[in-house]
């Protein structure tokens, strides 16, 4: 990519630059932000480091780069974490410069960081190094022979000192008070003078004097003010000099320095105007689509009982777009009867009936979930391709999880980093809510580079595992010691072999990775459960994992009971089932007392002529399809055993936020056939009629048709039922 450079003229841009190039970019312009005033050294800014700003101009002769600058008008408006548009924020003068360069050089499509304002320009955020270990940092900053001296610290006596000289004093200052030894904490900021990418000169500081921004009397803060500097050429010419501060040569000599002027605001407003539009176009449009089927549900969770909302939507469709701008505009309405938006929603399970058309549902998805409509953060998804059609499902589906409340958290990293992949898109890597952490689907990508990982499916299963541990760590948690579940998808490219690979990839990373965590015995390595869900295909890759996690707070206020009484829900005395050991065998489960209660139930083909041998029609063994009074006893079976684990761990059906049904195309049924036959069975065992239109029209469950799923990576299970409930 092409990519403009924001330079402050410290060490980390610089190094920053060096690895953009090391990636393969080719850096094409530097961008610099300045005080309105020549004199001042330092801003009061929340996000700019401007102490040096009369050498930066020196850069664009040392590199050979034309160089943008704009004069800082703003001020530090708006700190939160996800910045939203700001009038007179300094912020909206880093959009009017990078505007700029983006309009001087169109070819231009990355940035080095800030990741909103390369949002409204569609540029790609680039962050290489966010996250990374800084004592490491600092050593391959000088490793690389950065020259970069520090020009504001809080002792001033150490003003003007290459950080080689001070690199043994901060490693003993870290081990002491525990400080950043790179300065992220504030604790100095650097001028570079030279570096590897400084091909055409060097900077020269000949003379500087010492401004003390704080006389504090334990630790006072020292600024170096440039008084006179040159450029001494790396290629054999004259060097050019400047004095007072001003680098004349820069003015004069480099001709490719840009001042960038002009005010904002006003563009911003017509612009916002044109986004409103949108969705309105949108929905106009729906009204005149033909028709096929397409589906949704929602999952509503509210203190006193979750229910998922099923609608069944009839219509005639030409394709994908139609289908998911149909569901989309009508979940959007129903949020808005509930008084929620889509910033209420913890997670997306998006559906599709075909990955060639991954680019156009992300076209159509960006246009209903933007980050102004989540002011609390946009929400965490997965996406996978499903038989959709072939079960009477049209061409998407979409299930939400929604909160009542507001207090989410979320992480939504936009900027290509070597932390983990970014979001390319309306949703975030992990949204934690009361405990419970749901990670975005995660890919085997190269974070630096944004491309699979390179050595086949178990490579890709590697760094896909790396990518979910480098997630979990942003929340103290760990995939080895705080996960609850494990969803595994599996493209249909696969074998069988490859598949069985796959697991055992699987199990050696959370071994290995457990021997190596800090800290956590072998009492504390948790016992996932396992889901393995074979699909026709997946966005780019062969593997996907969807982690969910426990993240525990240390409040036990937040350990709430549901109200419901465990005795609430029984099990119907004419349900003919008795247990048996057996029934164990086909279970995993993993159950914090009081808090979580998550089973997942895998019924295979021997499985279903073991629960129907009473039965006067059973399946021969050699049949593929399965009569339909197997299959109505079969889902009895499956909510008697999900009834009798929830009971006895003393959760109620009000505790449940999910319930899903995963069944293969191989049982040979329609969707709606068999939702009729898993909503009676439900009435059954809840004691109500089966005439009942609510609990019919509203199930607290989701079939999702696969290939195949099941607890092992051999995916033999006709049908998987898989539960999740929390009192957190």
């Amino acid at each position: 990519m092409k990519v403009v450079a924001l330079v402050s003229g410290g060490k980390d841009s610089c190094y920053a630059m060096m690895r953009c190039r090391d990636y393969g970019h080719e850096i094409v312009a530097l961008a610099n932000l300045m005080p309105l005033e020549d004199s001042i050294d330092e801003l009061d800014s929340y996000m700019f480091q401007t102490v040096g700003h009369q050498i930066v101009i020196s850069y664009a002769e040392c590199m050979g780069l034309p160089l943008f600058r704009r004069r800082i008008k703003g001020s530090s408006r708006y700190q939160d974490l996800n910045y939203q548009v700001t009038s007179g924020d300094e912020v909206e003068d880093m959009f009017v410069l990078l505007n700029e360069v983006k309009h001087q050089i169109p070819s231009i499509t990355a940035r080095l960081r800030v990741e909103s304002v390369c949002s409204r320009l569609g540029l790609v955020s680039l962050a290489y190094l966010w996250k990374q270990d800084q004592t490491s940092l600092l050593d391959e900053m000088i490793r690389k022979e950065i020259k970069a001296i520090t020009i504001r610290i809080e002792a001033s006596k150490h003003l003007g000192r290459d950080i080689l000289e001070l690199q043994a004093h901060l490693l003993n200052l870290k081990e002491m008070y525990g400080i950043n030894v790179c300065g992220e904490g504030g604790e100095y900021e650097t001028l570079t003078l030279d570096c590897p990418l400084f091909k055409n000169a060097r900077i020269i500081l000949d003379d500087f004097k010492v401004i003390l921004h704080s006389e504090d009397s334990i630790a006072s803060v020292g600024i170096l003010h440039p008084v006179a500097f040159h450029l001494e050429c790396k290629n054999g010419s004259l060097s050019f000099s400047g004095e007072s501060g001003r680098n004349e040569v820069g003015l004069n000599k480099v001709c490719n320095v840009h001042e960038v002027k002009g005010d904002y605001f006003l563009w911003l407003d017509a612009r916002l105007s044109i986004q409103r539009l949108i969705p309105l176009m949108l929905r106009k449009r729906e009204c005149t689509c033909q028709v096929q089927r397409c589906t949704f549900s929602m999952a509503s969770w509210f203190r006193i009982l979750l229910k998922l909302q099923k609608v069944n939507i009839i219509e005639i469709s030409r394709c994908l777009q139609d289908d998911l701008t149909s569901i989309l505009g009508k979940l959007e309405l129903e949020l808005s009867k509930n008084d929620f938006g889509w910033a209420h929603v913890l997670y997306i399970h998006l559906y599709i009936s075909d990955m060639n058309e991954f680019p156009l549902q992300m076209k159509c998805t960006l246009s209903f979930i933007t980050e102004k409509k989540c002011h609390m953060g946009v929400p965490s998804r997965s996406t996978i391709q499903l038989p959709l059609a072939q079960v009477g499902r049209g061409n998407a589906s979409v299930e939400i999880l929604v909160t009542g409340d507001q207090s989410k958290r979320v992480l939504h990293v936009q900027s290509i980093s070597c932390w983990a992949p970014s979001c390319i898109g309306p949703y975030s890597q992990a949204t934690l809510h009361r405990e419970i952490l749901y990670m975005a689907g995660q890919l085997g990508l190269d974070p630096p580079t944004m491309t699979l990982c390179p050595g086949g499916p178990t490579a890709e299963m590697e760094q896909a595992l790396e990518n979910c541990e480098a997630v979990a760590n942003c929340f103290n948690g760990s995939i080895t010691s705080s996960a609850i579940l494990l969803i595994i998808y599996c493209s249909a490219r696969l074998t069988l072999s490859e598949r069985h690979e796959i697991q055992l990839k699987v199990e050696t990373f959370l071994k290995r990775r457990a021997f190596s965590l800090p800290h956590v015995g072998s009492a504390d390595v948790l016992d996932p459960i396992f889901l393995y869900v074979l699909a026709p295909d997946l966005p780019k890759a062969l593997v996907e994992v969807k982690p969910v996690l426990h993240i525990p707070e240390d409040r036990e206020a937040m350990i709430q009971d549901s109200g419901l009484e465990a005795s609430a829900t029984g099990i119907p005395e004419n349900w003919d089932f008795e247990h048996s050991s057996w029934h164990d065998s086909c279970c995993q489960k993993w159950i914090i007392s009081g808090k979580i209660c998550a089973v997942t139930i895998s019924i295979t083909k021997d499985l279903v002529l073991q629960i129907c041998s009473g039965l006067d029609e059973t399946p021969e063994s050699s049949q593929l399809s399965i009569p339909k009074k197997c299959i109505e006893r079969t889902s009895r079976f499956c909510f008697y055993l999900l009834s009798r684990t929830v009971l006895e761990n003393q959760f109620s059906w009000g505790d449940l936020m999910s319930l899903r049904f995963y069944f293969s195309t191989a049982l040979c049924i329609n969707a709606e056939e068999l939702e009729l036959i898993f909503s009676q069975a439900l009435s059954e065992l809840t004691g109500a009629s089966s005439k009942n239109s609510e609990m019919l029209e509203e199930p607290i469950f989701n079939l999702i048709p696969v290939l195949s799923s099941g607890g092992s990576a051999s995916m033999d299970d006709l049908l998987t039922c898989e539960l999740f409930a929390s009192k957190t």
